[in-house]
């Protein structure tokens, strides 16, 4: 069986603020470490049947960036949860959402 490890490192400042995020994979083409502003993390604990979740992003955050990176992280949720259950319909609705958030954040939806 193949293995892989993702490293992320959260430096913080004195009052525990995230000033910097990276990661890494050992089964990444490269194996530098890759600077990210913000990071979301989701995990399914089966045991308890809840979800896990880690969100970070530095103070030098750019605003217009975290609403571009919510709704890219919306429509890539749609892509994945039409992957693993196929329910058509109810992802072609969080696609309008979608939209909808777009219009009101001032998202440009082509790029």
């Amino acid at each position: 069986m193949k293995t892989a490890e993702i490293k992320i490192t959260v430096e913080l400042d004195d009052n525990n603020v995230p000033e910097n995020l990276t990661w890494e994979s050992t089964d990444a083409e490269t194996k530098e470490k890759v600077p990210v502003k913000s990071m979301m993390l989701a995990l399914w604990d089966h045991n308890y049947k809840n979800s896990m979740r880690i969100d970070l992003w530095t103070k030098d955050m750019p605003v217009d960036e975290m609403k571009r990176f919510f709704y890219e992280t919306l429509q890539t949720m749609g892509d994945s949860f039409l992957k693993a259950t196929g329910e058509k319909l109810i992802v072609e609705d969080l696609r309008d959402y979608c939209a909808h958030f777009a219009d009101k954040m001032g998202i440009d939806q082509r790029k």
